[in-house]
């Protein structure tokens, strides 16, 4: 599996092979198992879901990050990633984890439906 390297992609490709609601769906599993209140419209457009996660993992890291960490591991975003991220500007950072909360949840839902 290549993984996307852009946001606009992997909407894309989501899209193409009719796995968008699915991407979503795996978002809003994994935010309720993380005890984060957010959740996402099935029907909500990709520009808006971009907007609305970039926007809770900033607060996230700004105001709980204990809950953004635990989102994090919950969520299976590899360490390294993170840590290779550059941290001087949080709003920077929380759009980059954005990607990766995102690249992530999209493999799994591309597992699941290859291998299901």
């Amino acid at each position: 599996m290549q993984l996307p390297k852009t946001f606009e992609s992997l909407i894309k490709e989501a899209t193409e092979l009719d796995l968008y609601k699915k991407l979503v769906f795996q978002l809003n599993k994994d935010f309720l198992l993380a005890n984060i209140d957010l959740d996402f419209h099935e029907e909500i457009l990709p520009s808006s879901l971009k907007l609305l996660l970039h926007e809770t993992v900033y607060k996230l890291i700004q105001e709980k990050f204990t809950e953004y960490l635990n989102l994090l591991y919950i969520i299976d975003v590899p360490e390294k990633q993170v840590k290779a991220l550059n941290g001087e500007d949080i709003l920077k950072l929380s759009e980059d984890v954005t990607f990766l909360i995102l690249k992530r949840e999209w493999q799994k839902v591309w597992f699941k439906n290859k291998y299901s």
